[in-house]
């Protein structure tokens, strides 16, 4: 059965579906907020861990690569098993491993606390998507989806800033601890409010597209061959953008891990004609709507998530200001991006892609007009706090197209395949944004090494990424000529 035949059931509003939300917005602050918090506090883990410049870097990357290998497997398995019980799982994993994260003697024990964040976030994340699938259709899909980026939004705008007063407040050690201990009374608060407002079953194996009955009991369900594959091939394609820099030879995966997508999708159409039911229905990729929707989401990741690696490389390395001056760079964009999540989500069935190409073009005048600041700051006509206007361009338009996009994407998906579809959009965002950062920040640094001025080199950087930009405005008119 194709995804585009294939129906939902009749759609009857669950009373419980706003407290629902809160806890699913609860655990995804916290895990955002989780991420942005410890890219201001890495100076700080070096510095009490006696950690390497490696080290330092895996613990970013080990929570990146943990994440973008579980999503996929882990929204199918909510699809069937039951989302509200594994994305509980996952916030407790996440929990847990913050707990063991702050209480890290060395960076070995901390990266090993990161890999397992990772895992906790790679499952909740999923389930957090499918629900909002689950619970609410039409317009009120489009404010929870709305509320959702106005989450993102804040919590990206409050993270560096918070990290920052606990690591002055808790001093060199005690800082950068708090920072991971934070989220655990965040996490305890979700998980006693999912436990009370989820509504029962919390596991509900049985009622998704591949009961055991038919399809020969859980395991086959789950479709752990598809899950085996697909997990080394993302693998095997991140892993080399996170590692170049330590070991070239890291690179010879990547041709692997795509020779293992081939495979992997080979595999998931042999096991639908036997009979089985695989981790994801490759015929959601007939819906035009969800094809263009993640092409856009990956796209716009590839290009727009490096604009704040610039942001911070140039403020500080070239212009002289502090971390936590950089940091402040960001904090207009993202409550911007915070207001336009939620004016977006009330309007997003009514205007469509519409939103999302207004987004776009936002983003593209931000990055122009960024470039031009720091053109006519380096001529000493204007001041660099000139880019907290410029930058704020693209703070609406994250706003605009994020959430709106999310919204689009999955709204012709069949609920049986929320959880993976979602998951899917997921990893092309986590692939987009690793291979973004490798390819742009490469170009800058060639930029700098070519003409010795971080001006030249962040105005490449912009120019690049607008590049970019303008691919994905190229795919998202594509989708708004599909739609009719």
């Amino acid at each position: 059965m194709t995804a585009d035949k294939k129906k939902n059931p009749p759609f009857e509003p669950d009373p419980a579906r706003w407290r629902v939300l809160i806890v699913l917005l609860a655990a995804l602050f916290m895990s955002l907020v989780g991420v942005s918090i410890v890219n201001v506090a890495l100076p700080a883990i070096q510095n009490g861990l006696h950690a390497s410049q490696s080290n330092i870097q895996w613990v970013l990357s080990g929570y990146a690569l943990t994440f973008g290998v579980v999503l996929v497997s882990a929204g199918r398995a909510g699809d069937i098993m039951g989302r509200g019980g594994l994305f509980l799982i996952g916030t407790a994993i996440f929990t847990a491993s913050s707990v063991a994260a702050g209480l890290a003697s060395d960076a070995t024990w901390l990266n090993v606390a990161r890999f397992i964040q990772g895992l906790g976030s790679g499952l909740l994340s999923p389930q957090g998507i499918g629900m909002i699938q689950q619970y609410f259709r039409g317009a009120e899909r489009g404010r929870a989806f709305g509320y959702l980026g106005t989450v993102v939004g804040f919590s990206v705008a409050v993270g560096p800033v918070f990290g920052g007063l606990l690591i002055q407040l808790g001093g060199p050690d005690l800082g950068w601890r708090l920072t991971f201990l934070i989220n655990v009374p965040i996490g305890l608060i979700t998980i006693v409010l999912g436990l009370l407002w989820f509504p029962r079953p919390l596991f509900s194996y049985g009622d998704g597209p591949a009961p055991a009955s038919r399809n020969g009991g859980l395991l086959r369900s789950l479709d752990p061959i598809g899950s085996a594959l697909l997990g080394l091939s993302v693998l095997a394609v991140l892993f080399p953008f996170m590692e170049s820099r330590t070991a070239p030879i890291a690179w010879l995966l990547l041709p692997a891990g795509l020779a293992l997508a081939y495979i992997w999708v080979k595999w998931e159409r042999r096991y639908a004609r036997s009979g089985g039911s695989p981790m994801v229905d490759l015929d959601i990729f007939s819906v035009s709507s969800f094809t263009n929707g993640t092409l856009i989401m990956t796209l716009y990741f590839l290009g727009m998530t490096s604009v704040w690696v610039l942001v911070a490389l140039y403020v500080q390395l070239g212009t002289g200001r502090s971390a936590f001056e950089a940091g402040l760079f960001g904090v207009p964009a993202a409550l911007f991006s915070a207001y336009t999540a939620d004016w977006a989500g009330k309007r997003i069935m009514r205007y469509g892609r519409r939103i999302v190409i207004g987004g776009i073009l936002l983003a593209l005048l931000g990055l122009g007009t960024s470039i031009l600041i720091a053109y006519l700051h380096d001529k000493g006509l204007v001041n660099i706090w000139w880019l907290l206007l410029t930058l704020s361009f693209i703070g609406l338009a994250q706003g605009l197209v994020i959430s709106p996009n999310q919204a689009l994407t999955l709204a012709d998906v069949p609920l049986a395949y929320a959880g993976s579809s979602g998951a899917i959009m997921q990893t092309g965002q986590r692939i987009g944004t690793s291979i973004g950062i490798a390819v742009i920040t490469a170009a800058t640094f060639a930029s700098l090494e070519a003409s010795s001025s971080w001006t030249v080199a962040v105005m490449v950087g912009f120019g690049v990424v607008a590049l970019v930009v303008l691919l994905t405005l190229a795919v998202a008119i594509k989708d708004l000529r599909d739609r009719g």
